[in-house]
């Protein structure tokens, strides 16, 4: 994997380094601004927290030509490098619809494999255009099971407004899905795996209607919950 990447003729995307300390602040308020705008929560990372990805060689940064902060990802490993996830995936609102994104996370990814190529590469979010990305690059959904068991990878989830779902369901079961690139399904021959992977586009209108079902039942879920609990109250 190249370090530095230049995209097209305007944005350099390349592993962060301590020359990108100046960009942590920025990019941890434009991380907290994003999922408040989402309505869902993500680990609210510091500063420093990001600084130490940069110094470790985890984390990939984009930028203009120029200068300017573009956008950012980093990588976190879980269960001794068992587990590796790309994480806080951010670009700036003034370069979203550009395709960095995907090209940020393509980086991230090739960051991992480098790294940690015997690692399962997973991912959890509610986004279709994440999901899609991750699809492109091989990640297939998978149940919250098959995620690692570390209290510490699900307290990131403790600052989403679904979390206490999350927590309801013994982490069976959230609004969130699952994904994971595995090192060892794609060792098969291309056209078996051509064959195996998913079809996001051609499933997207059906996860969709699925998430919809699926939002309803854990709605019900809470009301029925709420229900009981105000009745308990009634009764002491």
């Amino acid at each position: 994997m190249k370090n530095t990447e230049v995209v097209g003729s305007k944005f350099i995307i390349q592993t962060a380094n301590e020359n990108h300390f100046h960009f942590a602040d920025t990019i941890c308020a434009e991380m907290e601004e994003s999922a408040k705008k989402r309505g869902t929560g993500i680990a609210k990372r510091s500063p420093v927290y990001i600084m130490e990805k940069m110094v470790e060689g985890k984390a990939i940064i984009a930028t203009t030509d120029t200068g300017v902060w573009v956008g950012f990802c980093y990588i976190e490993t879980w269960e001794h490098g068992k587990f590796v996830a790309n994480s806080g995936l951010i670009v700036h609102p003034d370069f979203r619809q550009s395709g960095m994104a995907k090209a940020i996370k393509q980086k991230a990814f090739e960051l991992s494999r480098q790294k940690y190529p015997d690692a399962k590469i997973i991912g959890i979010t509610t986004s279709l255009p994440v999901m899609k990305i991750n699809s492109d690059l091989g990640y297939e959904p998978v149940t919250f099971s098959e995620l690692p068991a570390d209290d510490a990878f699900w307290k990131g989830c403790a600052s989403c407004v679904n979390y206490d779902v999350l927590t309801r369901t013994n982490r069976k079961h959230c609004l969130c899905t699952g994904m994971m690139y595995n090192p060892e399904e794609h060792k098969k021959t291309e056209a078996q795996a051509e064959k195996d992977t998913w079809d996001f586009l051609k499933e997207s209108s059906l996860y969709e209607r699925w998430m919809r079902i699926k939002q309803r039942i854990l709605l019900r879920r809470e009301e029925r919950a709420k229900k009981k609990n105000a009745e308990a109250m009634l009764v002491h």
